[in-house]
């Protein structure tokens, strides 16, 4: 039996207080790393990496490691866990964040144990840059690196994440966060010269309207996966990169476009089981059926005969 490919995932583990139109959470599970985790978990076996209080609840602890999540190297520190507070309206695609106690996290220092510096996949979820960088130089070989980052780190240390993207593989952030990090007004622009400082592959998150692939200077669109009744986005883009990376560790030749697009469609699809629940209640409880039904739907969605096109006049 061919053994699962590995993920080494870094970031942030927290409690989430969310309220929405449609539910609300306290101090549910969260963080990059989780929403990560979980999704790729699915496909490929993943070592998380973070840092949580003496607070945290054991039964996150057991549902991570119902999902064969690797916890070795979740530090429990004196003190509170990372906790985040949120507000949405009936637009999504913005929070309004009400607290934010970073309590543990504040001072969290990766350390890798011996048995994740070697690893398939290493995925450098939105931590500080300079940290990002300190995981990075602990790995002794790897065969792919991505990362994630957010507006926060654009802003504050936009120096060591452009030197960091030297030593990235694949590129993970929204659009708004594309243009901000290249200083370009027009999302393809933006695109093309964050992949010239060195990653091989950009993934631009478009929210409810789907993603974007950039490789080898051609662009991959993909909707999202349609919902009638999305309940929160907390994490769906953390998903999207584990249901993405989860799949492509899998695959022999991950550099191939046909196997960067296939991805992306795992990637949607875990997306959207992120925010149609609540927190991690959905994306925690999902079934290989559920997700192979939905990737069997979504890809019907997706096809297209080729249109008839009369020849030119003469």
């Amino acid at each position: 039996m061919t053994e699962q490919p590995t993920i080494v995932a870094v970031g942030s583990v927290a409690l989430d207080s969310i309220q929405t139109p449609w539910g609300k959470t306290q101090e549910a599970l969260g963080g990059s790393a989780v929403h990560f985790a979980l999704a790729a978990s699915y496909f490929s076996r993943v070592k998380l990496v973070g840092a949580v209080g003496t607070d945290f609840p054991s039964r996150y602890l057991e549902l991570l490691a119902e999902h064969q999540v690797d916890l070795e190297g979740l530090q429990r520190l004196p003190g509170k866990t990372f906790r985040w507070s949120g507000k949405f309206g009936k637009d999504l695609n913005h929070a309004k964040t009400l607290s934010t106690c970073l309590n543990v996290f504040e001072n969290f220092r990766p350390r890798l144990p011996e048995s994740h510096r070697t690893a398939d996949v290493l995925f450098l979820a939105n931590i500080d840059p300079e940290l990002q960088m300190e995981v990075l130089s602990q790995v002794q070989s790897r065969r792919l690196v991505a990362l994630d980052t957010m507006q926060l780190w654009i802003d504050t240390k936009p120096e060591p994440l452009k030197e960091l993207l030297a030593h990235v593989d694949l590129l993970f952030l929204n659009d708004e966060e594309a243009m901000l990090l290249s200083r370009e007004s027009n999302i393809y622009r933006a695109g093309k010269r964050l992949q010239s400082w060195g990653p091989r592959a950009l993934i631009l998150k478009k929210g409810e309207h789907g993603s974007l692939l950039l490789y080898r200077g051609r662009w991959y669109p993909l909707p999202a996966y349609p919902l009638e009744t999305p309940k929160d986005p907390t994490g769906a883009g953390d998903a999207f990169a584990g249901g993405f990376l989860g799949q492509l560790a899998a695959s022999a030749n991950p550099w191939a476009p046909s196997t960067l697009r296939q991805a992306a469609i795992y990637g949607t699809v875990m997306g959207s089981f992120a925010v149609e629940g609540m927190g991690t209640e959905v994306l925690s409880s999902v079934t290989p059926r559920a997700i192979e039904e939905r990737l069997a739907d979504y890809l019907a969605c997706l096809a297209a005969e080729s249109p008839s096109i009369p020849a030119p006049a003469a």
